[in-house]
């Protein structure tokens, strides 16, 4: 979900409904791995048929969603970077009108990512 979404979604429902956006977010500052680890968390889902129809509602081409999808695609869905990054991307969902936003944390490690959960709890202070 992006914040253009969470904006569209507040302006559509008003004031009174809980807004709580998905975010995917890695905390990996290195942009080739960052998108790597994204693209195979979104290939899945993009090449859906309702998700490819939403896609492309909000302004996304078939392009953007080929190959894994492009950088655009990758950079809008996904937050990536440290925490600062982060932190940007949720203050832009809040400022959109959610309420909360839901973090997903992506990993090119295996196994849960408990030390990035515990570097995100700090964004909560």
């Amino acid at each position: 979900m992006t914040p253009d979404y969470t904006a569209a979604t507040r302006t559509a429902l008003g004031p009174g409904p809980l807004i709580a956006p998905y975010q995917a977010v890695i905390l990996d500052s290195d942009v080739s791995t960052a998108r790597c680890t994204a693209r195979a968390f979104l290939g899945t889902f993009i090449s859906m048929g309702h998700y490819d129809r939403s896609l492309r509602r909000q302004g996304f081409t078939k392009e953007d969603l080929g190959h894994g999808g492009s950088d655009r695609l990758v950079d809008t869905l996904v937050a990536w970077g440290g925490l600062d990054a982060v932190a940007q991307r949720i203050r832009a969902h809040h400022d959109a009108g959610a309420d909360h936003v839901c973090l997903h944390v992506l990993s090119s490690e295996r196994g849960l990512p408990t030390p990035d959960w515990r570097r995100l709890a700090s964004l909560n202070q």
